[in-house]
């Protein structure tokens, strides 16, 4: 067989993308359609920069899933094929066996391995790690950045100090501390999940019994069953190979098997706590002096009024109206997770070295840059891509949020 041309394998990985064209086109046809009922999110289609990121995040998005499931990747991405290695784009495989697709799109990296389908696969890891990590980045910071700026006094002044602790450290240097083998063998990053991953229990059980604490018989059975699942989420999120923590100095059992959810790779759950880590105070600093601002504004002196309770004004009458910056922040921070993700990929920190994540191929195709650019420019390209169109995607809420 002879190489594919350049528009050949154009035509071809646009076609390998089909459920990818057609998850976004259902998507922005619904979202045009019902628009108007939909809030800030609906709005965000009446700005074209907001539409041109929301778009190119959701490729990624629906990349990273429509890959999982087999509908994109040509090949396995960690399988090596001979006579591959550093192959430019479109070459055909010297013998492909029956079901096998017999080309590499984007050509082979140092090790033989398909990179069209490593990029595809590395959408996934970020999928997975960047938002989530954020997620629980934002419980931390909000529940414990609410309480400062309401209250002031020492409370404030502890928390902040403490985030300013964390802040001190140069971001990178903490995340090298924190994935180094030998911190990861002390089970200190597992204490620290601990910690860290139960600030979302401790959120809904007080957002659900701030806002229903009038009506007993309905909030006791809601706060049981939301925290048993909570609760039981938290558990198997911890647990890394039949442990909660397992370290030379303490080893605490987890659940039992038929009760785990998921088994978290510890590789994976170092990283995420991680980023959690360095990003909660950063949260903490925004929610704080977003709290200190709006809890003057003239209707949470009308909830003090009425006599409602510290937490309820906080949660349901200043984080509501707190919600465009934060919403804004929220997408942007998960642009500077993705590129942390990918520097230490780079580096060879965190992630297993065999990962096909973004930061760990480009680091493997730079080695080979001044003669090879296919196995270092895709994942480059990939990232660049989605961390703009998270920064587009911040851009337009901040437009649309400003005309609320």
């Amino acid at each position: 067989m002879e190489p594919l041309t350049g528009s050949e394998i154009t035509i071809r990985i646009l076609y390998q993308f089909t459920p990818v064209w057609i998850a976004l086109a259902i998507l922005f046809v619904a979202s045009f359609v019902f628009k108007r009922r939909l809030g800030l999110y609906g709005k965000l289609f009446d700005s074209p920069i907001g539409m041109i990121g929301f778009g190119l995040v959701m490729f990624w998005v629906f990349t990273g899933i429509f890959g999982q499931m087999g509908l994109i990747m040509t090949h396995d991405p960690l399988t090596q094929l001979s006579g591959m290695k550093n192959k430019d784009p479109g070459t055909p495989l010297p013998n492909p066996g029956e079901g096998i697709y017999a080309y590499y799109l984007l050509g082979g990296d140092n090790l033989a391995r398909d990179v069209f389908s490593r990029v595809i696969d590395g959408a996934w890891v970020v999928v997975q790690i960047a938002p989530l990590a954020t997620l629980f980045a934002f419980m931390v910071g909000i529940t414990l950045g609410l309480p400062a700026g309401y209250y002031g006094g020492k409370l404030d002044t502890l928390l902040s100090f403490l985030a300013n602790l964390i802040l001190a450290f140069p971001v990178i240097l903490l995340f090298y501390l924190l994935v180094t083998p030998e911190i990861v063998a002390t089970g200190v990053p597992n204490f620290m999940a601990t910690v860290l991953f139960v600030f979302p229990i401790i959120f809904a059980a007080v957002l659900l019994n701030s806002r229903y604490h009038t009506q007993p018989s309905f909030r006791t059975p809601l706060l049981i069953v939301v925290l048993g699942v909570f609760i039981w989420i938290y558990l198997s999120l911890i647990s890394t190979s039949g442990f909660l923590v397992n370290s030379p100095a303490v080893s605490i059992p987890a659940l039992p098997a038929a009760l785990d959810l998921f088994d978290v790779p510890a590789g994976i759950l170092v990283v995420f706590v991680s980023v959690v880590f360095v990003n909660s105070p950063t949260v903490f600093r925004i929610v704080r002096g977003l709290a200190m601002d709006i809890k003057t504004r003239d209707y949470v002196a009308a909830a003090q009024t009425r006599g409602e309770g510290p937490w309820y004004i906080m949660l349901w009458e200043i984080l509501p109206n707190a919600r465009g910056p934060l919403i804004v922040d929220f997408c942007l921070r998960i642009g500077y997770t993705t590129i942390l993700l990918g520097t230490l990929g780079f580096f060879g920190l965190g992630l297993p070295p065999e990962s096909p994540d973004w930061g760990s191929t480009i680091n493997e195709g730079r080695k080979l840059l001044s003669i090879y650019l296919h196995p270092a420019l895709p994942p480059a390209i990939a990232l660049l891509s989605l961390v703009l169109g998270l920064n587009l995607l911040a851009d337009g809420l901040r437009e649309e949020s400003l005309k609320d």
